[in-house]
């Protein structure tokens, strides 16, 4: 309700998208470009810290202090023992930890479906954990070159005092990183925390999603149809603000043709041209992106998608885990809530002057109901705990939806009651398999 509230209080907005939205998300479903970030910095920190050691033995060289340049040394020495051990640890340390977190995964997949394994890759935790050790791992060895053989004092140029410290610290920064690692990677093991973070992913792309009015004004006559030239792939999210850029400078409204997860092969329509002429090819490079699955970033239906194939999977005859399936359902309602009243269809997008440059498809409620719910609906006939839970949910939903959204919500309402009167055909199993119960059995 707080959600529907703080939207619905907006005026219409014409937000000009984030040219780097795109990238940003790209980034966030690999799992090199943050590691390899951290060995960059990692190299660079050794740098700095290795000017600061030879400057402040040039300090202490110059005002004659060779006992402190012994104890510096002596300390050096004593932590050359835990960095050397720690370099030649640390990798077999990477490995083993996540050679171990590889096969939970592969197991919390098999459990629930496979498209979870994008939870793992875009975790923070997992990302940052790596970082951390490999940079540890590499810094520890940049450190054992900064030693000196046995020289006399007055020659001594650098000694890797505040090296070792960070060392140190990176040891102890690992440590710490690890129990929380482990902690993340046990609660992606059950179901709970999985679908709630499916749930939340599903919400931030609500966030996402343009609101403001609908354009009432029909587009121009289509002048063109431009044809997709690159490789086959799932279409994971298309870059709003250079297509804005390219209509707005062409004088044109573009409207893109498939909608986000669709399949994309060569030589389909992408994008139609309403009121001039085609905008050149340059203008439209890097704007569609296509993968081999769908991501969150701008596909709303993609968290339902997850959620439903979670509880098929539990509503199996090999798992027969009604309970997960009422978990899924939980959260299938939360978010179909707050749908409910927002505007679906065709998404616009504007430029800054606030004129319509981009026509976009996006599914619409009845689409969304029915990816939410007729799956889940056609094995729930058998297990009255979901059944229960799904005319809960629909009546709940019926409370909510306005008038002109009911008709998917009735239908499916009705479809279940009859699949549920040919499965129980005794009336005091059908009447108790009909009762609605937000906890599927109380």
């Amino acid at each position: 309700m707080a959600f529907r509230s703080r939207r619905s209080h907006r005026s219409p907005r014409l937000r000009r998208p984030r040219t780097l939205s795109p990238l940003r998300e790209h980034l966030r479903d690999t799992l090199w470009f943050t590691p390899t970030a951290g060995l960059v910095a990692a190299a660079m920190l050794w740098w700095a810290a290795a000017e600061v050691d030879r400057e402040f033995i040039e300090f202490l060289r110059e005002r004659g202090d060779f006992a402190a340049i012994a104890d510096l040394v002596a300390f050096a020495d004593d932590a050359r023992t835990i960095v050397t051990t720690v370099s030649s640890a640390m990798m077999t340390f990477i490995g083993v930890v996540f050679s171990i977190s590889l096969v939970a995964v592969q197991m919390a997949s098999g459990q629930f479906t496979p498209r979870i394994v994008r939870i793992f890759v875009r975790s923070r935790i997992t990302k940052l954990t790596l970082t951390v050790f490999l940079a540890t791992f590499a810094f520890s060895l940049l450190v054992l070159t900064s030693y000196e053989s046995e020289i006399p004092l007055e020659r001594v140029t650098s000694v890797p005092f505040v090296q070792s410290l960070v060392t140190l610290v990176l040891v102890g920064l690992s440590l710490l990183l690890f129990i929380a690692y482990v902690t993340a990677t046990l609660r992606l093991m059950q179901v709970g925390p999985v679908v709630d973070r499916i749930a939340r992913e599903s919400f931030r792309t609500l966030l996402r999603h343009p609101g403001g009015p609908l354009q009432r004004e029909p587009l121009a006559p289509e002048s063109a149809v431009i044809l997709y030239r690159g490789r086959a792939g799932v279409l994971r999210d298309v870059n709003v603000a250079r297509l804005v850029r390219a209509a707005r400078r062409q004088g044109v409204v573009l409207r893109l043709i498939p909608k986000i997860g669709d399949y994309l092969v060569r030589g389909m329509p992408v994008l139609a041209v309403h009121g001039g002429g085609e905008p050149p090819r340059r203008m439209l490079a890097y704007t569609v992106s296509v993968g081999v699955d769908r991501t969150f970033h701008q596909d709303l239906g993609f968290g339902l998608r997850q959620l439903s194939d979670i509880a098929l999977r539990a509503l199996s005859p090999g798992v027969n885990d009604p309970t997960t399936a009422v978990q899924c359902l939980d959260r299938i309602v939360q978010f179909l809530t707050a749908l409910a009243d927002q505007p679906l269809g065709a998404v616009h997008h504007r430029d800054a002057r606030g004129a319509v440059r981009l026509v976009q498809s996006v599914p619409g409620w009845a689409d969304l109901v029915d990816l939410g719910l007729a799956e889940i609906r056609g094995c729930a006939a058998g297990n009255p705990q979901v059944s229960r839970r799904l005319l809960a949910g629909i009546d709940d939903l019926l409370r909510i939806a306005p008038g002109d959204r009911k008709e998917p919500l009735l239908r499916h309402r009705a479809l279940l009651v009859q699949a549920v009167a040919r499965t129980a055909p005794e009336a005091a199993e059908r009447e108790f398999a009909l009762l609605p119960d937000r906890q599927g059995i109380s």
